[in-house]
């Protein structure tokens, strides 16, 4: 058998289900409980004017640079856009199918953002905790503790943390706060959500904008969708929204109910359950290729 990429990332599976099959006893299945009085926010895209107002507000409350081009700028929605390091929030304009009188489509405006999961993938990858679920439904990042690895960015489901590539010196994994420390003082709210003109961002307890999304859905009917995202996807996420167009139609990823990490804490505890159990690893790896390394020398030889 050739040494090749495929061959080798075939043994290594291979070596690392060994692995988590000799802990078995540890690589039971999880037991975790989302914070039972997180808060939330209930974007509800049918009142989305697209005005950017919540991506200033998120700007000045983070403190980040400056964009290339003003938040008053409507040619930035040409593009589809990205939460990145220097912006945590963006808004992207879709034309899903909506069409006035006049038959002209029209535009459904979506925020996108840190999810602050319930149950978070980033938190569970993160190998130092520099990522913690606090009990008021953020997660919040230590960047003291950060070492860099990016497991989280792997992690995300929703691909959000972004890194810091330009600071050669003091990286960091940079994405929404969730306003941390606005939100842990008493009346304290997230900046997009006092910033929003149109009040289409609802901030409170999660299980009361639950509550209020139905509420609407029942009050509306026709109006929306029969579908609260977030309220089951990868388990729940602290952002929720409502929609009169097909979520899919947006850019909103279909994603399992179940929370990620009941796979990724699995495996990471089968096979870091132990200091010895990476080296071990490894070492059945490099045991494999200096195997192979010689057959292949015999097959090359005339």
């Amino acid at each position: 058998m050739k040494l090749d990429r495929r061959n080798f990332l075939r043994l290594a599976g291979a070596a690392g289900a060994t692995a988590v099959v000799g802990r078995g006893a540890e690589a039971q299945a999880r037991q975790y409980q989302p914070p039972p009085q997180a808060l939330g926010c209930l974007v509800d895209l049918s009142l989305c004017i697209g005005c950017r107002k919540c991506e200033q507000a998120c700007n000045e409350v983070n403190q980040l640079p400056a964009p290339e081009r003003p938040f008053d700028d409507p040619t930035v929605l040409e593009r589809k856009r990205r939460p990145d390091d220097k912006a945590f929030t963006v808004i992207n304009r879709h034309y899903a199918g909506r069409r006035d009188d006049k038959n002209q489509p029209l535009p459904t405006f979506v925020k996108t953002q840190c999810m602050h999961c319930q149950d978070p993938a980033c938190v569970s990858a993160c190998i130092v905790g520099a990522l913690t679920k606090k009990p008021n439904g953020a997660v919040h990042y230590d960047e003291g503790k950060c070492i860099g690895c990016r497991y989280c960015m792997v992690a995300c489901p929703f691909q959000i943390p972004a890194y810091e590539y330009s600071d050669p010196l003091t990286p960091r994994v940079r994405k929404c706060t969730f306003c941390f420390e606005r939100i842990s003082q008493t009346g304290g709210k997230p900046g997009c959500a006092l910033a929003c003109p149109v009040e289409a961002i609802t901030f409170g307890r999660r299980q009361d904008l639950l509550g209020l999304a139905r509420k609407r859905m029942e009050d509306n009917p026709g109006r929306y969708e029969p579908h609260i995202y977030g309220e089951r996807e990868a388990g729940g996420t602290s952002w929720l929204y409502l929609s009169s167009q097909p979520f899919a139609r947006l850019g909103f990823q279909t994603l399992p109910d179940q929370p990620m990490p009941h796979l990724t804490e699995t495996i990471q505890h089968g096979v870091f359950a132990y200091l010895w159990a990476p080296l071990t690893l490894f070492g059945i790896l490099g045991g494999v290729m200096a195997l192979l390394g010689r057959r292949n020398d015999k097959e090359e030889r005339p």
